[in-house]
């Protein structure tokens, strides 16, 4: 199933999209898509409905987040061998782990530049959602425990992150820098998370064009390796990392910026729009 939340931010209905592609209303069904819901319990019941006699919605407006409950936003960095060389960085030999502080935010929901920032950066990522608990677990059965994927765009202020001291966190937690969605593709649609095609555009140009087959630490063992590191709930999301092509890596560098408009996508797990703004609170509240 595809997954998905519309409406307007804060009072979204949980949704799914049917077999050609149209939304279908879920709020009849259940209060809305979160952990519980994410469960392999829960998800069985979603796909015993019958989807084509939900009502069909028309015109669904605003899409949010896929589901609630999130309880950690974790990601991965330097996992693309080709952007470790963008990057300048050492290859890494275990998995290079930050989190976000933000909150996620809509897949076309605004990008807002921070106070004073002037290489805010995008990067396209391949999201694993976690449907069960998850700790120490093996690698052959790491994938058991995935609920279902949707696109990332790992926003990141790259001064903060480099040039700032301390950990990289502070360049990838500033507010609406994790946009997700537009869907949470259930896992059984996803047959080989480490064969799907992902790209992202800046204005019209392609700057991101690879597929998840190119990650150094593929997404079982990205399970399985934090799981040693702290228990995995249902509604935590993993950001596997981002292929070459990122702001940082072009010569010279190039950085997001008021009126620009981002796109990006992974096959089969739908596309993001984000138009560039300047700071203001009022588009955070």
């Amino acid at each position: 199933m595809k997954l998905l939340r519309y409406g307007p931010a804060g009072r979204e209905k949980p949704g799914c999209l049917d077999a050609q592609g149209r939304v279908r209303d879920l709020s009849g069904k259940l209060a809305g898509i979160d952990a519980a819901a994410l469960s392999p319990q829960g998800l069985a019941a979603l796909r015993g409905l019958d989807v084509e006699s939900l009502p069909l919605v028309a015109e669904p407006g605003r899409i949010g987040t896929p589901y609630t409950g999130m309880e950690k936003f974790l990601c991965v960095g330097l996992n693309y061998s080709d952007h470790v060389a963008e990057s300048g960085a050492e290859m890494p030999t275990e998995p290079v782990l930050f989190n976000k502080w933000s909150r996620a935010t809509g897949p076309n929901d605004p990008i807002v530049v921070p106070k004073g920032s002037v290489k805010t950066d995008w990067e396209v990522e391949l999201g694993v959602v976690i449907g069960s608990k998850a700790r120490y677990i093996a690698l052959e059965d790491a994938l058991s425990c995935v609920a279902g994927y949707c696109v990332v765009n790992d926003v990141s202020e790259r001064e903060y992150q480099i040039e700032r001291g301390g950990t990289w966190d502070k360049g990838k937690g500033c507010d609406t820098f994790g946009p997700i969605g537009p869907w949470l593709v259930t896992s059984d649609e996803v047959p080989d998370p480490q064969d799907l095609s992902m790209w992202l555009d800046v204005n019209g140009k392609r700057f991101q064009n690879s597929n998840t087959c190119n990650m150094i630490f593929g997404v079982a063992y990205l399970i399985h390796y934090i799981s040693q590191f702290t228990t995995l709930y249902p509604g935590d999301l993993i950001s596997t990392g981002t292929p070459p092509g990122v702001g940082l890596g072009q010569k010279p560098p190039i950085y997001l910026k008021p009126g620009d408009v981002v796109r990006l996508g992974i096959a089969g797990l739908g596309e993001q729009r984000q138009e560039i703004r300047a700071w203001d609170a009022a588009l955070l509240d």
